[in-house]
């Protein structure tokens, strides 16, 4: 289908910038890196108004060739080039944690340097590559003597505070200001001077957390509302009452999440006990009514269980303590009968040896007596009957008989007596057993008394408190329902008040189109230019952000599509910084806009159109640095425009001049 013809010429770029302007406000001159404080001077780059090319050759673009085969433009230190720029002109770091480990162990006491011009005032900064930390900014100051010297540190602070009062402006500051003591223009230098690692993705993707440059809030961070808001304050699209109401509906947004979270779990937890006093009420199996007439029905049953427990024979505290002295006493029997029986067993055993040792002695006092009767000589073993018929010399002594009768009688009265004791014990223990039997029972039997009266009594009390415990879980679940109801009615007034603060802030957007109408009259011609002359590029603010659009025959979306977008949204705000309709400067860094998939063809009319912007005006009011390994139009590889040029290899080729 045949391409239709707009009616009106397609709209050209003007371009009418601020009055009494010579210069860019801020830009900057010189950038140098020295080995060391008075030391060897390693690179100094110039820069200019306008244009400027720092271009690292590819071989496989351009068809050169390097004596080690084609030139590699990678690895040549363009991305550390600008982010020396962005570390001189305020940012915190210049490059990742690891990079910078190895440019300090290289140049532990390295520094580098730039001029920076701000409306017309040349600002001499310096700052340290290694540990020591030495960084200094001084207005009319001069960077070589600064340089070479050891005077005092100022910090980087007073140029950052000298940009953000003349540019960015204090009211600005205060729109953006994320937390006490921070500061405006590092968050504009996030946008200025993007990331390569963000790839020109979107137009609020300003800082990578891969480069480690340890940028504040909101330049970074996954919330992009704060960014956008930022972003509006610096093109002068937002106001402080706009900032109220869009806080305020912050605030209300985050209070209606909480406060459906919070019916969502008070909807579980009276699920969860109406389910539960259902079953432990008796509920279960009949007809119920829907909330609230449940709760009465629940209240009910619930106040029957208490007069029922109520209703409970109370504990009689005198019988139990009558029953529990009784048992007390039964034990004191049956320990006093067992210890006894005990200790009777014990003295058994030994009395026992005893009688068997008296036992023992018996055969030995018969034998003496018995010998007595007749009695043998001990010397001779010669009867005496004989010996005192016939004579003995030898003996004179006999046996007494008499004496030895007795000793044997009195063995044997002794083993009696023994025999007699162990009998009684025996006796005294059997008889025992019966009584321990009898005690055993009166302890059996009080404490089953005693068992079955605190039983009672229990069983008592855990009626009274189950009654009492399910009173107080209906009461809770009625509280749980009113808090949910009264978290519904909350939640009604949250929404009601939303709708009137989103109310408002569309009014305020309203308000706001003719700032946005400012940006759609730079982007749209620029895109254009870049595209094609039927294409359109518009930039609406919506409810939900920046709606950024390119029609060429079609709303396009693709990669290179979205890059573009990101690329001429930056060089329409550059157009009305020039302006002065921005509380931003005049200058954008680029760093390798190729390597996000932008056309070729594309690529070469961005370098021609910043080319003719210049040729705009009698003076470049604006700095635009463009970091390339694609080679740049012909026609600008070389002065003024190209202002440093870089290889991959050998290592003297690279900014640093050594490989790391």
């Amino acid at each position: 289908m045949p391409q239709q013809h707009e009616l009106f010429a397609p709209p050209k770029l003007e371009l009418t910038p601020a009055t009494g302007q010579t210069g860019p406000r801020l830009w900057v001159r010189r950038l140098s890196i020295w080995k060391e404080p008075g030391g060897e001077l390693i690179r100094t780059v110039t820069l200019r108004p306008g244009l400027n090319i720092i271009w690292s050759p590819d071989g496989a673009d351009s068809g050169e060739q390097g004596d080690a085969g084609p030139l590699i433009g990678h690895g040549s230190g363009k991305t550390l080039f600008c982010r020396l720029l962005r570390y001189c002109l305020g940012e915190q770091r210049f490059a990742d944690e690891e990079q910078r480990e190895h440019i300090a162990a290289a140049f532990p006491d390295g520094i580098v340097g730039a001029e920076v011009m701000l409306d017309g005032i040349c600002w001499a900064v310096v700052r340290s590559l290694g540990p020591r930390r030495r960084h200094v900014a001084v207005a009319n100051g001069n960077l070589d003597e600064i340089a070479a010297g050891d005077g005092p540190t100022t910090s980087i602070d007073p140029l950052i505070d000298a940009i953000e009062q003349n540019i960015v402006t204090t009211s600005v500051a205060e729109l953006i200001r994320a937390q006490p003591g921070q500061k405006a223009w590092p968050v504009a230098l996030a946008w200025l001077t993007r990331d390569q690692e963000c790839r020109f993705d979107d137009v609020l993707d300003w800082r990578s957390p891969a480069s480690g440059s340890d940028a504040p809030l909101p330049a970074s961070g996954r919330e992009t509302g704060p960014r956008r808001d930022a972003l509006r304050a610096f093109l002068m699209a937002i106001t402080t009452e706009e900032q109220v109401v869009r806080r305020t509906e912050e605030g209300l947004r985050a209070d209606i999440a909480r406060t459906e979270q919070e019916i969502g779990y008070l909807d579980w937890d009276k699920k969860r006990r109406q389910e539960k006093l259902i079953t432990d009420l008796g509920l279960g199996g009949q007809p119920l009514p829907d909330m609230p007439m449940l709760i009465e029905v629940m209240r009910k049953a619930a106040n029957d269980r208490l007069a029922a427990a109520a209703d409970l024979p109370s504990d009689d505290v005198a019988e139990l303590s009558a029953v529990r002295q009784e048992l007390e006493k039964a034990r004191s029997e049956f320990e006093k009968y067992s210890a006894e029986r005990c200790g009777i067993e014990s003295q058994i055993p030994p009395e026992q040896r005893v009688l068997t040792l008296l036992k023992s002695e018996i055969p030995g006092l018969s034998s003496v007596a018995e010998t007595a009767a007749s009695p043998v000589c001990p010397i001779c073993e010669v009867p005496i009957d004989k010996a005192v018929a016939e004579g003995c010399g030898l003996s004179h002594k006999l046996h007494d008989e008499t004496a030895c009768r007795a000793r044997l009688a009195e063995k044997h009265e002794e083993i009696e007596k023994q025999t007699a004791k162990i009998n009684a014990l025996e006796l005294r223990a059997k008889a025992l057993l019966p009584e321990i039997a009898l005690a055993q029972q009166a302890v059996e039997r009080c404490e089953k008394r005693v068992q079955a009266i605190e039983g009672a009594r229990d069983q008592r009390a855990s009626a009274w408190q189950l009654a009492t415990r399910l009173n107080e879980n209906v009461q809770r679940l009625s509280d749980v329902m009113t808090s949910r109801d009264d978290a519904k009615k909350n939640l009604g007034r949250l929404e009601a008040s939303i709708v009137a603060q989103r109310d408002r802030l569309a009014s305020f957007r309203d308000r706001q189109g003719g700032v946005f109408g400012r940006v759609t009259g730079k982007f749209d011609p620029i895109i254009r230019r870049l595209v094609r002359q039927d294409a359109k590029g518009t930039v609406v603010l919506t409810g939900r952000g920046l709606d950024i659009k390119i029609d060429a025959g079609g709303d396009r979306k693709t990669s290179a599509i979205e890059s573009l977008k990101v690329l001429a949204f930056d060089l329409a705000c550059l157009c009305l910084s020039i302006e002065g309709f921005t509380h931003v400067p005049a200058f954008f860094v680029h760093d390798s806009p190729r390597e996000a998939d932008l056309g070729l063809s594309i690529y070469n009319e961005l370098f021609q159109f910043v080319r003719d912007l210049e040729a705009m005006m009698e003076v470049p009011l604006f700095q635009y640095i463009v970091t390339t390994t694609t080679q740049p139009p012909k026609d600008l590889q070389t002065e003024p425009w190209l202002r440093l040029r870089l290889l991959g290899s050998p290592g003297s080729a690279r900014l640093l001049k050594r490989d790391l």
